[in-house]
């Protein structure tokens, strides 16, 4: 597929808000489940956490935990879902940025730290499992996304470069602000 220019900034600008909007939903993700369960959460741009500092039960660290990426591979979900119906090349930034924000929070934000490390250490899975089950779920998402509209490496390339962009974005965010 060929990609008007004007097209790919607008596609390339859109990463930014979509940035924004999936570190809030994912961490939205761990929020509802924490609140479900009947604690009072904490939310922020890039943690959540109850505002005791302790679950009331042991068990919801897990189930918390699971909210984050669930969220994450649910919105990627309904991307897709919106691409496949509607063949709109505007959901695939939000669908692509889904599996950046992961691979670069498990490679260089300390796998250990992050959410997959935690439930696969829980499930007693080893720490890797479930980090890599979920990255493989959003590259086959990415995958099928790019076959059914034809984008490809160089132009993926690109959506990579400015997703990490915008991901630095919103981490310097974050820092600066403490939301």
């Amino acid at each position: 597929m060929t990609i008007d220019k004007k097209i790919l900034v607008r596609l390339y600008l859109l990463f930014i808000p979509i940035a924004y909007i999936s570190y809030l939903f994912h961490e939205f993700g761990h929020w509802i489940v924490g609140e479900i369960l009947g604690n009072d959460m904490i939310y922020s741009l890039n943690y959540v956490w109850p505002s005791s500092r302790h679950y009331l039960n042991e068990s919801h660290n897990l189930y918390v935990s699971i909210g984050g990426p669930a969220f994450t591979i649910l919105l990627a979900v309904v991307s897709l879902l919106i691409l496949e119906k509607y063949s709109t090349i505007y959901a695939y930034p939000v669908l692509f940025f889904q599996f950046v924000l992961r691979f670069f929070s498990l490679v260089f934000g300390g796998f250990n730290q992050q959410d997959e490390a935690r439930i696969s250490t829980i499930l007693g899975l080893g720490t890797y499992t479930i980090g890599v089950v979920v990255l493989i779920i959003l590259l086959l998402i990415v995958i099928r996304a790019s076959y059914k509209l034809e984008i490809d490496l160089k132009h993926n390339g690109y959506f990579f470069t400015v997703s990490i962009l915008s991901q630095l974005l919103v981490i310097a965010s974050y820092k600066i602000t403490g939301l």
